[in-house]
């Protein structure tokens, strides 16, 4: 990927690659989308794929694969133990990481459930930049908690500041002051963070946070399954970097860190993950929980395909044309919608496009849940699945009451290789013309909610007629249009 300027003056993100298999996609019409919305309790999860047009969920396993990835899936070695297909994908990460011990998984929470199950004790406090879903609720079941410790410019929406993903590193160093090692069990950088748009972290300060460390006697832990854009953004934004290959990059973030986990499905473009790790101590106490949970050491839940692929995938983000596709197909999408007015976070981060719906739909209360609203309101306009990145994948407090975000994001991720530049901009046009009509979308409530990762499965429903409405506005100005 890389960034033209054509004869009429347009600068657009250019594809450094062909598609060479495709798969059919349907758009149904607009009152179809509103039964399947339905259908599902207004939860994106619960559609059927059948019924996606551009699905903006995750860039976790929907990445496309190259032909070199496909092509080394069928040198895969089945063998139950020594596997060679293993062999090569410790020498590939070990090549790449420098570290030498590696634990496959079969995804990167089964890593986060394994390093909590061993590191995380009741009463202690993990410091991070800012939290996941699944690494959050591991650390919460072992009875520890997350304290995080982004950098004050992390949470504001609308910034020019390149590395919102950074740790405070003063918050760091009196926190570490006042807990000390043994209520601390490692600290966690994100690269990039994933619920407050994808923004990344800059070399200098995992640096710093290395020094932190060091000085209190804690781990660094690294969760890099966004490893790919947060190497973009050092490379583009931190002018010490701008002519180290991404592999000089990537042994840089590395050497900082003990133990470093990631999921393939992001980083690799392939289904699983592993966790690499510098001391043999520390591998020697994860390692018996592999085949406890996961699979044997040699596979680790994985195909043995996907880790013939995975070696392949990771190699390839050392590739900074493969590696410079989604940022700018994301940075393309989220400078379109502010010339528009839609609010988006800025500047662009990794992993998709995120709208700002406590803006989008500042008349929709936070205990309403307007990212899920704004969810399904953007499922109705265009057949594009998001994800809801706010209150909604927050848990309830012990009390019962509702625990406010603080970012109400709806997520449209944009995973590698994987959409035109023109389906890109058919989702711009549907989220401005829904931006047009804000004034329509109301709130959801919960109908069904569990009590744990309610997210994934929950189901609401609109708190009005709302969503006929937008269908009927939809009409008025689309005609027969789908």
């Amino acid at each position: 990927m890389t960034r033209v300027r054509f004869h009429s003056g347009d600068q657009l993100p250019l594809e450094m690659h062909k598609v060479r298999i495709v798969q059919k996609l349907i758009l149904p019409p607009v009152e179809r989308r509103l039964e399947a919305v339905t259908e599902a309790g207004n939860n994106t999860f619960l559609l059927q794929n059948a019924e996606v047009f551009l699905d903006m969920l995750t860039d976790s396993g929907t990445n496309a694969m190259s032909d070199r990835q496909q092509a080394a899936m069928l040198m895969a070695d089945d063998s139950y133990a020594g596997s060679a297909t293993y062999t090569r994908l410790v020498t590939v990460l070990k090549d790449i990481f420098g570290m030498d011990y590696f634990l496959p998984v079969h995804q990167g929470r089964a890593a986060e459930h394994i390093l909590s199950q061993v590191l995380v004790t009741e009463g202690s406090v993990v410091p991070m930049n800012f939290h996941f879903t699944t690494t959050k609720a591991h650390i919460v079941l072992r009875g520890g908690a997350v304290e995080e410790l982004l950098t004050p410019a992390g949470l504001e929406v609308t910034s020019t500041e390149p590395f919102k993903g950074n740790i405070d590193i003063p918050a760091l160093r009196k926190l570490a002051a006042e807990r000390g090692t043994a209520g601390i069990p490692f600290v966690r950088v994100e690269l990039g963070t994933n619920l407050i748009g994808g923004q990344p972290v800059s070399l200098a300060n995992i640096r710093e946070v290395r020094e932190v460390c060091d000085e209190f006697g804690l781990l660094l832990v690294a969760d890099a399954s966004l490893l790919a854009d947060n190497l973009w953004f050092i490379k583009t934004r931190e002018a010490e970097f701008a002519d180290a290959s991404l592999r000089d990059i990537t042994r840089l973030i590395a050497d900082q860190c003990d133990i470093l986990y990631f999921s393939a499905r992001k980083v690799g473009c392939v289904r699983g993950g592993g966790i690499c790790i510098r001391s043999q101590e520390l591998h020697d106490r994860m390692r018996p929980l592999v085949p406890l949970y996961e699979g044997f050491l040699t596979y680790g839940g994985m195909s043995v395909r996907e880790m013939e692929a995975m070696a392949v995938g990771l190699e390839e983000t050392m590739d900074l044309d493969m590696v410079s596709q989604g940022p700018q197909f994301i940075r393309y999408m989220v400078d379109e919608l502010d010339r528009r007015g839609v609010p988006v976070i800025t500047p662009a981060g990794g992993l998709g496009c995120h709208v700002d719906a406590m803006r989008f739909l500042d008349h929709v209360p936070q205990e309403q849940y307007p990212a899920g609203a704004l969810a399904s309101a953007a499922f109705i306009a265009g057949g594009i699945r998001g994800m809801e990145r706010g209150t909604l994948s927050e848990q309830r407090e012990p009390d019962g009451t509702e625990r406010l975000a603080q970012m109400e994001l709806l997520r449209l991720a944009l995973p590698r290789r994987v959409f035109t530049l023109s389906q890109v901009r058919y989702a711009i046009d549907r989220m401005d013309w829904l931006y047009q009509n804000r004034h329509l979308v109301g709130g959801l409530r919960f109908v069904e909610e569990p009590d744990v990762l309610r997210f994934f499965y929950g189901r609401l429903a609109p708190v009005s007629d709302w969503q006929e409405q937008l269908v009927a506005a939809f009409r008025r100005d689309f005609g027969d249009s789908l």
